[in-house]
């Protein structure tokens, strides 16, 4: 199957399916030397792991990682680096009256349609179950790149259905504010009322979508690699590659639609004491200009489909074509959004530290 390595430098690959003893990640690319442990993969593991609160799914995973080479004495080797998380909570037999038939909005008929077989179980393949070994593998760039230059990650949810967050500057806001609540939203206010919203609709049987930002600190100006690899075009394939993305924006957004030059050209001045010492005055661009970092923040936004997965009877067809119905079993997530935020915080680091590896062979 091809498609399950990303980067260029910075290589990982996944490979594991949602029913499947467990998930395994290669990662390539990691200089040596660089202090590296299992307790610097559990704490974002643990954000993204399944049964963690009310407004999740009920499957339970510890998602305990297990580094099975490229670390020694408690130093990266620079050889390739495995990690494995075992899958433990399988219901299998949850699945098996969709085994010939298709789940609305799922890669079920997609993958069919690919390779002629599917596993069924969980959504296999396709399940975001797959995304743990992602996560643990951005957990080794996060501490890459913060060493190398300080850069710190950080995602949080700021709309679930219609009720959007209050974040004026999305750059001042920290992890304790992000973790204060189910949600992940760091408006108070706004995810108390998400929290409602996503239980009213798990009541009614429903899912509900939202939206997530990224958004990047302290990354030096010239990452990215024009024209086909600018670091905006790898970090939408990144978000892209995410179970449930439908959308992705960089800054200013959708908003440049209705907005003219002057009013969204970001002026450059002058800020000692930076390297080089230029910046802008706002950050509509979101800290990409021709594709290339320009210091300032990278700021990204992403769109995030309801579950699909919905125990209401849906009209749907079986693999012969035959009109039937399906009411989805199973443990599932009324709304991806809480647990999605540790996802999107990984596929930026490890584009980044691709971008960083790729930045330094050019001197």
């Amino acid at each position: 199957m091809a498609g399950s390595t990303f980067g260029t430098l910075f290589r990982v690959t996944t490979a594991g399916e949602s029913h499947g003893p467990g998930n395994v990640c290669i990662v390539d690319g990691c200089p040596p030397g660089l202090p590296l442990s299992v307790d610097d993969l559990i704490p974002d593991l643990q954000r993204r792991k399944p049964g963690q609160s009310r407004i999740t799914t009920p499957r339970k995973e510890d998602d305990t990682p297990e580094i099975l080479s490229g670390v020694f004495e408690g130093r990266t080797t620079g050889t390739p680096i495995a990690i494995l998380i075992r899958n433990q909570d399988q219901r299998s037999r949850d699945y098996g009256d969709i085994k010939d038939k298709y789940r609305p909005g799922h890669a079920d008929f997609t993958f069919d349609a690919k390779f002629g077989f599917r596993d069924y179980r969980g959504g296999g393949r396709s399940s975001a179950r797959e995304t743990s070994v992602r996560v643990a593998a951005a957990a080794i760039a996060k501490k890459l790149l913060h060493t190398a230059h300080g850069i710190q990650i950080l995602g949080m949810v700021d709309q679930v259905g219609d009720i959007v967050a209050d974040i004026p500057d999305v750059t001042k806001i920290t992890l304790e504010q992000v973790e204060s609540n189910d949600v992940r939203c760091p408006d108070a206010e706004a995810a108390a009322k998400m929290e409602q919203l996503i239980k009213d609709v798990r009541k009614q049987q429903d899912s509900i979508g939202g939206a997530a930002k990224v958004v990047a600190l302290n990354v030096p100006a010239g990452w990215g690699e024009p024209v086909f690899d600018k670091l905006r075009a790898d970090l939408g394939k990144a978000m892209f590659s995410l179970p449930a993305v439908l959308g992705v924006e960089f800054g200013q957004g959708f908003g440049v639609a209705n907005t003219r030059g002057t009013g969204h050209s970001d002026t450059f001045v002058p800020e000692p004491g930076k390297a080089p010492p230029i910046a802008t005055d706002t950050n509509r661009h979101g800290g990409m200009l021709g594709g290339i970092s320009s210091g300032m923040p990278i700021v990204l936004r992403c769109a995030v489909k309801p579950t699909s997965s919905i125990p209401q009877d849906r009209p749907t067809v079986d693999k012969d074509g035959n009109a039937t119905t399906l009411a989805t079993k199973g443990r599932h997530d009324p709304c991806l959004l809480p647990r999605f935020v540790p996802m999107a915080e990984a596929m930026m680091a490890i584009t980044l530290a691709d971008h960083m590896l790729r930045q330094r062979t050019m001197g």
